[in-house]
């Protein structure tokens, strides 16, 4: 596996938090495809920053709704760094890393 981001990780976990009746923790980490010492560190960074919420009912972690803005900007951002890049443009090393970082802020 190639190596992730801080960003890509916390996508895919809130990814993964998104379906309909959330996701256990053991779902996040696997389909995530992170280790337990990977999980200890970002799941009380997302729980902290509000972008998932524990259901007591369903034994769950469901994305919030400030997770599902942070999860789509991602998914844009990333479509336009592919679109760019197909397009054979170069991209300029301060403007992603920019972006990336506008990312980890709101995060």
């Amino acid at each position: 596996m190639k190596y992730r981001d801080r960003t890509e990780i916390i996508t895919d976990m809130l990814r993964s938090a998104s379906k309909v009746n959330g996701a256990c923790k053991t779902r996040i980490m696997h389909e995530a495809f992170l280790s337990l010492p990977q999980l200890k560190e970002y799941f009380p960074l997302l729980l902290r920053n509000g972008l998932l919420e524990y259901d007591v009912v369903m034994n769950t972690y469901k994305i919030t709704g400030n997770g599902s803005h942070v999860l789509e900007l991602s998914v844009t951002l990333n479509q336009m760094l592919e679109l760019s890049a197909s397009l054979n443009h170069k991209i300029d090393p301060r403007i992603t890393n920019r972006n990336k970082n506008t990312i980890k802020i709101l995060i």
